[in-house]
């Protein structure tokens, strides 16, 4: 009997580094989910349900394509204020962005969901607190001369696992759920299915 196969639908970078730096076993795919349009069909959703909602459709779009596998899917959503952003599509949005975040608040929401045989089996969202400190231009010019494009790929536009450490004052919460996907919940789920050895 072959061992379970462990399917990631996603793209980060950031998710597949958190797997194999936890020595699970996986291949990565793009689920070929239109993020924008469910965020249009779920517009009324709060940012932690709609996380939720994004991880469930990638996990089941790569599910339907191989039913035979484990598809994990995972998503994050930014709000500040009540209200959602979304990626950055370039390093003048990405200084606006951080701008606006300057000297606030804001949660991180991020969802995994564990689908087989093109049928959800379990989802989870969790949540972080992050307050951006008061930081300088000189700083934020800095910042993005280093961090380059690669900034791009995080909603809040920063990696705290990089030098966008130094943008915030106090985070509260999980450092995976910071990074993209709330790893000990996915873990745990993982060792239930028998996806990886308990």
């Amino acid at each position: 009997m072959s061992s379970p196969r462990l399917i990631l639908a996603s793209r980060s970078a950031a998710r597949r580094a958190m797997l194999t730096a936890a020595g699970v076993a996986f291949t990565a795919e793009d689920s070929g989910v239109d993020e924008d349009a469910i965020k249009v069909t779920l517009a009324g959703l709060d940012p932690a349900g709609l996380a939720l909602e994004l991880a469930r459709a990638k996990a089941l779009a790569v599910s339907g394509r191989d039913p035979d596998a484990w598809v994990l899917g995972s998503d994050q959503t930014l709000a500040v204020e009540g209200g959602m952003v979304s990626k950055a599509p370039d390093l003048a949005a990405a200084r606006d962005r951080l701008l606006a975040l300057r000297g606030r608040p804001h949660a991180l929401h991020a969802a995994a969901a564990l689908a087989h045989g093109g049928e959800m089996i379990w989802s989870s969202v969790d949540t972080a607190q992050m307050l951006v400190r008061t930081f300088s231009d000189a700083f934020l010019d800095t910042y993005l001369r280093t961090e380059g494009e690669g900034l791009l790929g995080s909603v809040g536009c920063y990696r705290l696992e990089g030098m966008g450490s130094q943008l915030f004052d106090r985070v509260e919460g999980d450092y995976f759920t910071v990074l993209g996907m709330p790893l000990w919940p996915v873990l745990t789920e993982l060792r239930r299915a028998g996806v990886i050895a308990a």
